[in-house]
């Protein structure tokens, strides 16, 4: 599970450090892709596969089951991360989410997300206040 914000910047090669706490995770190997609200998002290579397994449960003949596979698949690189926990972010996922320096790396459960430090911060603002009122929403009760 991946918790928790961290602050890291993009360095003059274009990698970004991941927190240390998500590193062993990730060892094996990573995939990174857009995500939603402009934001990126990388799994492990496992929990992607895991996710890919269930998007091709959606019929091939819904046109969004379509479009949504080919952006998701067609915008996904595979990674690693260095030894000092640092990974490359291609040019077209950088420009999708705006990354120029500062970015904010989010714990979100099974992946993390990589956000324009700008971004998250308006994203933040306008979600927060929300954020108690969405339990009853989001949360499957038994």
């Amino acid at each position: 599970m991946f918790l928790g914000t961290h602050r890291p910047r993009l360095d003059e090669k274009n990698r970004v450090i991941l927190p240390a706490k998500f590193r062993d995770a990730l060892a094996d190997g990573l995939v990174m892709t857009k995500g939603q609200d402009r934001c990126l998002v990388v799994w492990t290579k496992a929990a992607f596969a895991t996710y890919a397994a269930e998007l091709r449960q959606g019929s091939q003949t819904n046109e969004k089951v379509r479009a949504y596979t080919r952006v998701l698949f067609a915008s996904a690189y595979d990674d690693a991360p260095d030894r000092q926990g640092r990974i490359v972010i291609p040019a077209p996922l950088r420009q999708y989410a705006g990354l120029t320096k500062d970015c904010v790396v989010v714990g979100a459960d099974t992946r993390i997300e990589i956000w324009d430090a700008e971004a998250w911060d308006s994203y933040l603002a306008g979600n927060e206040d929300s954020f108690a009122e969405l339990d009853s929403e989001v949360v499957p009760k038994a």
